[in-house]
């Protein structure tokens, strides 16, 4: 198998190859992305049920606690019934109203007159010695509820000030502190996830966690970021009991969200390797073809160098003996032609010399040069199409561009077999020079149009198919223009077409 001049199909099935190694690689990702994904969701979903039923054991406690500040007021109230009793005097037997004072052991109690001088109190460690008002600090904690007002006389009046027993106020602190701690624990340990705690309407937030402070308060900022949550999960309930309910809003972690974007990143990554290593292997390749052309044509001119020396030497020989003059012309154009070709083969590689020159003076040289040494049913026919009479000047290096012009013409002239006519067009505009070349052979398939200037390709069973890979590095590299297929029919004939820009730099 010719891998070289089947490398066009190469190319394709290495392509399809790529392809599917990166819709392989593409889809195994984004199965361990979405594996990924299922179980950051799967702790999340963990984490809101676990935040449900601490939001449940921190109601049960706060509907207990509520129940024990119940029994607290009823019992603060009775022993103020049994106060007002006792002052009274309306019953007889007082025992039972004495003996529920007395077992008062945990109601703090202060007793004061009308000027709030204090005539007694219980359970409450309380030197009357050294205060004898209620008043200050003392005042507001034991104003929390009414005071009792008991009558002994008609014009004198005992005020009786309680507060929560120490027990009730404990309790009360245990669960302030856990409410405290779980809506610590909701925002702070939340899988580093963003979490708002609102309340039942959804509007004010209580507290936040994973969000930068600074952002807090921008409003535009937290109603969208709300809103984003709104969509993205469903709020979490938590209710506290006695009507108070919360909601945590919270949303997708960074892990989560980085994830969705990760394919699309492995993609462009590839992509991007994929590109650098063609333009590295393509770039390493034209080098290397570079240095393999510039090579052997400098080792072809090499070659042909002596030989030259010693034919040029043989004609002054046979121009000695008096051989026939007409016969050494002949020899000596075959021989300046030689010369020709290797300084052509000699200039590969280097960077040659451009002149302003007219073009249809250069390409009527070689024309002729051909004419006389193809088949004589092929005709030849150039038409310099300038205006007012004044020659087509390009930038040229005549040697080289005349190699173009004759590798051009030999295709066509084998292209019809021999048989037929080639018109050679030559225009301008502004900006540019075009030449066509224009024949009446077999044409060229349009799949082989662009390949027909790569080395290698040709259609003679002997051919190595450089001509035309010269031909393209000629006006490509070196005359900075363009070589391409302008148009071809088949069995009807084909258009080359050379531009040339006007304004090239002359080395």
């Amino acid at each position: 198998m010719n891998f070289y001049n089947n490398q066009t199909k190469l190319k394709f099935l290495l392509s399809i190859i790529g392809i599917l190694i990166i819709l392989i690689s593409l889809w195994y990702t984004n199965f361990l992305v979405n594996q990924i994904r299922h179980n950051e969701r799967n702790n999340m979903e963990l984490w809101a049920q676990t935040i449900v039923k601490k939001a449940q054991l921190v109601s049960s406690a706060d509907s207990l606690f509520k129940i024990l500040q119940i029994e607290e007021r009823k019992r603060a109230a009775l022993l103020a019934k049994a106060y007002q009793k006792i002052a009274k005097g309306d019953d007889k037997d007082l025992t039972f109203y004495f003996d529920l004072i007395r077992d008062n052991t945990s109601i703090p109690m202060i007793m004061t007159n009308g000027r709030r001088k204090i005539q007694g109190s219980g359970n409450i460690d309380l030197n009357t010695d050294s205060i004898e008002y209620l008043r200050g600090s003392l005042y507001e904690e034991f104003t929390e509820y009414q005071p009792i007002v008991l009558e002994y006389l008609e014009s004198s009046k005992i005020y009786l000030y309680y507060k929560n027993s120490h027990t009730y106020n404990k309790i009360q602190q245990i669960v302030e502190d856990l409410n405290k701690s779980f809506f610590e624990e909701i925002v702070l340990n939340s899988a580093s996830v963003p979490v708002i705690l609102c309340d039942s309407t959804l509007t004010q937030i209580l507290d936040f966690g994973n969000i930068r402070e600074s952002k807090i308060h921008d409003s535009v900022y937290i109603v969208n970021l709300m809103q984003e949550m709104l969509e993205q999960n469903t709020p979490i309930p938590i209710d506290l009991g006695h009507s108070d309910r919360r909601f945590i809003l919270y949303m997708d972690s960074n892990l989560q969200t980085s994830l969705r974007y990760f394919p699309i990143v492995v993609l462009i990554a590839i992509a991007i390797f994929i590109m650098l290593g063609y333009l590295m292997f393509s770039t390493s390749r034209k080098a290397e073809q570079n240095q393999v052309w510039a090579g052997l044509a400098k080792e072809t001119a090499h070659q042909l160098g002596t030989p030259l020396s010693s034919m040029l030497a043989w004609i002054d020989l046979l121009r000695m003996q008096n051989v026939d003059e007409s016969s050494l012309k002949e020899l000596e154009k075959d021989v300046n032609r030689l010369e020709i070709i290797t300084n052509r083969f000699s200039k590969i590689g280097s960077i040659p010399k451009l002149k302003l020159m007219d073009v249809g003076e250069v390409v009527t040289l070689f024309v002729d040069y051909l004419k006389v040494r193809t088949s004589k049913k092929v005709v030849y026919e150039i038409n310099t199409h300038a205006e007012n009479g004044h020659s087509i000047i390009a930038p040229l290096n005549e040697s080289l561009f005349g190699w173009v012009i004759e590798n051009l013409c030999k295709n066509a002239v084998d292209s019809m077999a021999g048989d037929g006519k080639i018109i050679i067009d030559i225009t301008e505009d502004q900006n540019a020079v075009y030449i066509d070349i224009k024949d009446t052979g077999k044409g060229i398939p349009s799949k082989r149009q662009k390949t027909i200037f790569k080395p290698g390709y040709t259609t003679k069973k002997r051919g190595w198919g450089l001509g035309l890979s010269l031909a393209d590095r000629i006006i490509t590299n070196y005359h900075k223009g363009k070589i391409f297929v302008k148009s071809s029919v088949i069995n009807k004939g084909t258009i080359f077409r050379i531009q040339l820009k006007k304004s090239s730099f002359l080395q």
